[in-house]
């Protein structure tokens, strides 16, 4: 999908799949006949509400896990990206399927981010792709105080680690949006988790 250019503008309308199954929007939004291996499981786990962590290898499925979440629970789902590229290679694959998809960062001109801002207040987008340090910045975090969050998904999640050589500063502050949101779900993922170190 990644050579398909379709505008982070463009307004695509479509129900929210919240009437039918995570099955039924795999296929018919999808295309894909049957989840993976502990896919299913992962978007039960935050349509209900609740934290998840995905360690998949590349190419194993990992957006579906927080995307068909997206369509299952009310309000937008931030999806945090450290790359421009990834997050324009996901949005135009999303918006070809469909889903009211955008991303926020700084390749956008002043008044495409004034576009996407005022979708994103009108409730017309289900998933909104940000880098860690655009949605840390004070302007965002109090704009989305005044919106409903589906859900957080802290995408390449080994950027936390202090010891990778893909460590982003910002992505160690992103266990502040868990105190400012705290019921909203949210769920890190990565193929990369050998270098991830956990403090007890």
């Amino acid at each position: 999908m990644s050579s398909v250019s379709i505008s982070p503008l463009l307004k695509v309308v479509i129900p929210m799949a919240s009437q039918s199954s995570p099955r039924q929007t795999l296929q018919e939004v999808f295309g894909y006949g049957e989840f993976r291996p502990q896919q299913e499981e992962i978007v039960e786990t935050l349509i209900s509400g609740r934290d998840a962590f995905v360690l998949m290898p590349t190419g194993g499925g990992k957006s579906l896990c927080f995307q068909i979440p997206a369509l299952h629970r009310a309000g937008v789902a931030i999806v945090v990206s450290p790359l421009i590229s990834l997050m324009k290679d996901q949005v135009d694959a999303l918006v070809v399927n469909g889903v009211r998809a955008a991303f926020y960062n700084s390749s956008l001109k002043a008044a495409e981010a004034r576009q996407i801002l005022a979708q994103l207040h009108a409730g017309e987008l289900d998933l909104l792709y940000v880098a860690p340090e655009r949605l840390l910045s004070e302007d965002f975090l109090d704009r989305l105080k005044g919106l409903q969050v589906a859900l957080f998904a802290i995408d390449e999640a080994h950027c936390v680690s202090q010891w990778g050589h893909d460590f982003r500063p910002e992505y160690v502050q992103l266990g502040k949006l868990k105190q400012l949101f705290p019921d909203v779900p949210m769920i890190g993922l990565t193929a990369t988790a050998g270098n991830l170190r956990c403090n007890r």
